[in-house]
């Protein structure tokens, strides 16, 4: 008999949808163009409206954009930027630990050691290096963000690989003739693809903050653009009287990192082996 999903558990679920959502469907549901600016408008506080404006349900920026919209358009780019670097991470991770662990030798190693000197200099570092000497924009943030978190898919699936590797349904499949593409993608990638996934969660609220740290110093998503990183670089100089700047957007951001981490951790027992038992 499976375990019943808890109510915590359905709660976060709820969250992350409700995120989704609201970053799928910002174009539609957001009260204000988020690029409009208005001087007369700027550093309007929560609830505040005017008769030709409309209402700004979380006030205005310091150039009289309406906040909540900036915050909408803010978590579409921060997923956007979120899924495709971890599809790149994940794409890349997962085929180089593959390879290391079905070829095993000079290949596991060469690989490996790779993996040992990309993990030994800290992701966000080398991330703000490279963003900074090749010039910021879309393209560069998700390839860097991508290409700087393979590693721990790599390891991960190095290590899958090896254990499913040496299973009898495998050397079955050798036997019939199944070359090393074949039994990679279609008998040892579905059977690893657990650990895998929740990798792949935990690092997606891990690219959420680094986004959104990359776009705070100025290396990430690029003004007007919003993103929850500028608006509270932006807002951090009025953070005595327009407290709303820094937080609402971080506390947008808090909430979502702590639910997508807490459904990894989920995911984690859930497809853990080892607490099946539990």
């Amino acid at each position: 008999m499976r375990p019943r999903v808890s109510f915590g558990i359905r709660v976060i679920v709820l969250l992350i949808v409700l995120f989704a959502a609201a970053a799928l469907l910002a174009p539609w549901i957001s009260p204000h163009d988020p690029l409009r600016q208005s001087l007369l408008l700027r550093l309007k506080p929560p609830g505040s409206a005017t008769a030709s404006a409309g209402l700004f349900p979380l006030g205005t920026d310091d150039l009289g954009r309406d906040l909540l919209s900036r915050i909408l358009y803010g978590a579409r780019a921060s997923f956007i930027v979120a899924i495709l670097s971890v599809s790149v991470s994940l794409v890349v991770g997962t085929l180089l630990g593959l390879a290391a662990g079905w070829f095993r030798g000079w290949t596991a190693t060469l690989i490996m050691r790779f993996v040992d000197a990309m993990l030994s200099v800290p992701a966000i570092l080398l991330a703000v290096l490279t963003v900074a000497v090749i010039g910021p924009s879309f393209v560069t943030l998700v390839l860097v963000l991508g290409l700087t978190r393979w590693p721990r898919y790599t390891r991960v699936a190095y290590a899958a690989t090896l254990q499913v590797a040496g299973l009898p349904f495998i050397a079955a499949a050798e036997m019939a003739g199944a070359d090393s593409a074949r039994i990679l993608l279609r008998h040892i990638l579905p059977n690893i693809a657990g650990p895998l996934l929740v990798v792949a969660t935990s690092e997606f609220g891990l690219m959420i903050l680094f986004e959104a740290g990359l776009s705070f110093l100025g290396l990430g998503i690029q003004p007007p653009a919003p993103s929850w990183g500028s608006i509270m670089s932006a807002g951090r100089q009025y953070v005595e009287r327009a407290w709303w700047l820094t937080v609402f957007p971080g506390l947008g951001l808090f909430t979502l990192v702590v639910c997508v981490n807490v459904m990894g951790d989920w995911l984690r027992d859930r497809l853990d082996p080892r607490s099946a038992g539990r």
